[in-house]
């Protein structure tokens, strides 16, 4: 397998946020020099073939025309729905492919949506959205050249990648919200946090009100992220690599909790959030959400529970198998992956 994929959601870092904080933007030409990099990259370790996906923008076709590499590049026609649905179905079809790696160009809820479709993805997530506690930042041209290491097997990739954690969420009872599901449960995850909010409003262009803040389940906890990792970070510490999620029940700041922590929700947008309990939770263990409320998974409101139905949350590590990018080329270099020749 010599076969890396590639998944690009156009419209990554451009969401709502821009107009409410400060945070910045990724344009179409950003991406593309981001893809181009990855391209060269996965072919200079050896990658002979690339899947993409098809892109309203023309990302994926303007970045590997013209490219004068020996490789064979094959662009995937799919419906669009303009919806995560498109990045759940991308995955499912560059899984479909045979990529023995993937690297993913977008923010925690790109991601998130990729876990949907392909669960145990030997991922390399790049970061080019708002929430980016999940991906990370390295340059495109490394994370390519690991890509195209682990999908020729220059280098193993289960000594060189961890599945991720995940909050999985199943939802018990009442109709449910999604149009077409029949059945009386379903299931869903986030890559960073499951939050309760008490808001009628999935479509709201607001921002999380901290009054109306109810629970939260998080497989990670950052003071140094944004958004709601960085919140729990504030008050507990919980890495990527522990084998335990933490919990936070909340309060509204006007109703004198016994804890107010201020923490940045969004790029350059604090807030002051009350905390009436904050844990540790077990790999595995529940944590039930009663509605009426929201669900919001990985800063995103995604359904709604209705007054029928609960949810159970839990911390499992059933996420993308994330590869170390840095541990692989060194094992690359380690091994004469890069050598074009020895002289006596």
């Amino acid at each position: 397998m010599s076969t890396v994929g590639i998944l690009v959601n156009p419209r990554s870092g451009s969401d709502v946020r821009r107009l409410l904080t400060s945070a910045g933007s990724s344009t179409i030409e950003d991406k593309i020099s981001i893809l181009r990099r990855v391209i060269h990259g996965a072919t200079e370790s050896g990658a002979e073939h690339l899947v993409l996906t098809r892109d309203p923008f023309s990302i994926a076709r303007r970045a590997t025309e013209n490219l004068q590499l020996p490789l064979k590049v094959a662009l995937l026609d799919l419906p669009l729905h303009h919806t995560e649905r498109d990045s759940v179905d991308a995955a499912q079809a560059v899984r479909d492919a045979g990529c023995g790696a993937v690297v993913s160009l977008g923010g925690d809820g790109t991601n998130r949506a990729l876990a949907l479709g392909w669960p145990d993805a030997p991922l390399i997530p790049l970061s080019t959205g708002t929430n980016n506690a999940f991906p990370f930042h390295v340059e495109p041209t490394v994370a390519g050249m690991a890509a195209g290491l682990i999908a020729t097997g220059a280098v193993d990739l289960l000594a060189h990648s961890a599945r991720a954690k995940v909050v999985a969420v199943e939802v018990h009872g009442g109709d449910l919200d999604a149009p077409g599901r029949a059945t009386r449960q379903d299931t869903d995850l986030a890559l960073i946090d499951a939050i309760a909010v008490d808001d009628p409003y999935v479509g709201s262009l607001e921002l999380f009100d901290p009054e109306t803040i109810k629970i939260g389940v998080f497989t990670r906890a950052d003071p140094a992220a944004i958004g709601f990792s960085g919140l729990a970070g504030t008050v507990l510490s919980c890495t990527p690599d522990e084998e335990r999620g933490v919990v936070l029940e909340f309060a509204p700041p006007s109703r004198n909790p016994a804890r107010i922590v201020r923490a940045a929700l969004a790029p350059g947008w604090f807030a002051s959030v009350g905390l009436a309990r904050t844990d540790y939770v077990d790999l595995e263990t529940p944590v039930e959400v009663a509605g009426p409320c929201l669900l919001a998974f990985d800063g995103e409101r995604s359904r709604r529970l209705h007054p029928s139905q609960t949810a159970s949350l839990r911390v499992v590590r059933q996420g993308p198998r994330v590869i170390d990018v840095g541990a692989v080329v060194h094992s690359g270099a380690r091994s004469g992956a890069f050598d074009e020749g020895m002289r006596d």
